[in-house]
């Protein structure tokens, strides 16, 4: 199923992105899961799938993470599946992302979805990230709060952070096809009404710290050449045990000057961002192809298809895959971002084969006869 999403972006983006949280009735019309509960629990017990149990019995929590081996204790209330990056793995699931393409893709996250029982939700909480929360099958009582509060959070189990009372300023039930907006830092509580899916669609950017620490990292491997501070114009202080305002400066100066050189913070920025958070269905091949085999595979009608949700953007000049700079022109990198299966007649020419070659033997496109 293709999914069609009736948003006014422009209307959305001004009124509600990062602003405020709001519920967007029946945003996908005629709502099918692309996903059953069974399903789900398939995935969540493979080894490489986070997934986690939350329940809350007789008012007390705990959390539980996967792989799962059953769940036949699990009673028939009060306790949820989640499983995350569901995007990597089911290809009916990752459709659900496909109409939000049209924001930025470095941001995006992932999907994660969750199966819950009757009364089962993970308790009060905020997260650090924007999400489009879509109801599948059954319903669920959203309580969310405004954002840029003073909450006073409290761990309710070491793997689950709740927040205290707070303020709704949505209470409502959301049913198929609704979509539930939640703004980073906004407090939310959903309880589901008897048996429910929900689908998360995740945005979220890493904090200035951990950007800044991984710079530093690769300015380490990357930047051979040492660049130390140096006065020529230096006159005795009359406190030298002071740092003067000036030398302070400098300091800051030669910093940022690293950060503002486009070639080294632009291919730092292009190789960070693609490396995802969660385990792709990245499977090398076992016996890599020659260049001979593969163009004459691709000459006979075979199609590369490319693996769900491996992360390929733009930066500069320059496009990235996967924690890597993609060798190619500008055109041929719009093609590979934009299209998901390729075939001869858009790959022919043979920089661009010796690539894709590359790419296949390391398991980031795949033919279909495999």
């Amino acid at each position: 199923m293709n999914y069609k999403l009736a948003i006014d972006w422009d209307d959305f983006l001004t009124n509600y992105w990062q602003k405020k949280p709001v519920i967007l009735r029946k945003a996908f019309a005629n709502f099918i899961d692309p996903i059953t509960p069974d399903e789900l629990a398939g995935l969540a017990m493979e080894e490489e799938i986070d997934s986690r149990i939350v329940s809350n019995k007789n008012g007390i929590w705990d959390a539980q993470f996967g792989p799962f081996t059953q769940y036949d204790d699990l009673g028939e209330d009060h306790w949820s599946l989640l499983v995350q990056a569901v995007d990597h793995w089911h290809t009916q699931a990752a459709r659900l992302i496909e109409p939000f393409k049209c924001l930025p893709q470095w941001q995006f996250d992932d999907l994660m979805i969750s199966y819950a029982t009757q009364g089962a939700g993970v308790g009060p909480h905020i997260d650090n990230y924007d999400v489009f929360i879509i109801q599948g099958m059954g319903r669920r009582r959203w309580q969310v709060g405004d954002r840029n509060q003073n909450y006073k959070q409290y761990s309710a189990h070491k793997a689950l952070l709740h927040v205290e009372d707070y303020q709704p300023i949505i209470d409502e039930e959301i049913t198929a096809g609704d979509i539930l907006y939640i703004p980073l830092g906004c407090p939310h509580n959903g309880v589901s009404i008897g048996e429910s899916l929900s689908y998360s669609v995740g945005f979220i950017t890493q904090t200035s710290q951990t950007l800044l620490s991984n710079f530093a990292d690769y300015i380490i491997d990357n930047l051979p050449t040492a660049i130390y501070y140096q006065d020529k114009d230096l006159k005795l202080p009359n406190d030298p045990y002071q740092v003067q305002p000036y030398e302070l400066a400098k300091i800051q100066d030669q910093l940022i000057d690293l950060i503002k050189t486009p070639k080294l913070f632009n291919d730092w920025f292009g190789k960070h961002i693609t490396i995802p958070m969660h385990d792709l269905n990245i499977i090398p091949v076992e016996t890599p192809y020659d260049y001979y085999e593969f163009e004459s595979l691709l000459k006979n009608g075979a199609q590369l298809h490319r693996v769900p949700s491996i992360r390929i953007l733009k930066v500069g000049d320059f496009g990235y895959i996967h924690g890597e700079k993609i060798d190619l022109p500008m055109p041929i990198i719009d093609l590979l971002c934009k299209t998901d299966t390729l075939c001869y007649q858009q790959i022919q020419d043979k920089n661009t084969l010796q690539v894709m070659l590359d790419f296949v033997n390391k398991g980031y496109w795949y033919f279909t006869e495999e």
